[in-house]
Order: structure tokens, then sequence, then C-alpha cells
């Protein structure tokens, strides 16, 4: 699948995107810096109606918000990967256990941890084309 969109498109498609995918539980976002993975992320938690004030989570590494699931409140994870050297690290700082738990994983620069993944993983691409264009590819669909 593949979004070409403007930013005042955003919420239209994170919404489209969200209504594809929401049986799946953690999201990979692969994208140079200000590619928009931070912004698509938080347009995600929106649609999904999380409350909090979301922030990125470059310096806590893991951001934990809640979203009403059927009634219930659950937790949804923001993973930021770019301060770690490997997978070594992110394993050490626990990162692993938060993938695995069952709750829903938005997860940026995950190529500074290849392998610790779930299988199930959706990996996705974003692409600044200039001009507030942004481009979002699925890649294992």
């Amino acid at each position: 699948m593949n979004w070409t969109f403007s930013l005042n498109e955003l919420d239209a498609v994170a919404k489209e995107f969200w209504q594809l995918q929401k049986d799946k539980k953690v999201f990979a976002f692969h994208g140079a810096m200000g590619a928009g993975k931070t912004t698509f992320i938080q347009a995600l938690c929106n649609v999904i109606g999380v409350k909090e004030t979301m922030s990125s989570p470059t310096f806590s590494i893991v951001n934990e918000y809640a979203y009403n699931c059927e009634g219930t409140s659950k937790p949804v994870f923001h993973i930021d990967l770019y301060r770690l050297k490997d997978a070594e690290e992110a394993l050490r700082a626990g990162i692993e256990d938060v993938l695995y738990s069952g709750h829903l994983c938005f997860i940026e620069w995950p190529e500074r941890a290849p392998g610790i993944f779930p299988e199930a993983t959706i990996h996705l691409t974003l692409k600044d084309m200039g001009d507030n264009i942004r481009n979002l590819s699925i890649e294992n669909q």
C-alpha cells in the first residue's frame, strides 16, 4: 500500500491507514530525519483517541499513552530508538518486553535495533517529497 499526501490530508490518511491496519500491533516507521514519523504517529494516536499531550520520545526512548479500546483503557507505546547504538542496547533498555507485550507499539528508527521485532511487525517508510508532501508506503503487506 502506498499513500502520497499533503500535510493538510494527514488526518484523513491516518484514519484510512488505521481502518486497514487496526488489527495489527507493532508498527516500525523508517524514514530520514524530518520525514514526518513523529507527526504521523501523533495523527494515528489522535485517530484511536489518545487524550494525553504527545511528544517525541527521543530522550525518554519510550512514551506510554492510553487509548480507549472497546470501553477499556489500553496502553499504546511510542518508541524512539534514535539514541540507541544497536539491538543489544535496546534489549538492555527493555524494548523487547514492550514490543512483545501484545499492546500497540509505534517505533521510530527501527533500523537501530534490527532483529528484535515480532514477525508480524508492519514496516513503513515515510518520505518527504518536498512542498509539504509526504509518501507513506507499507513494506510487508
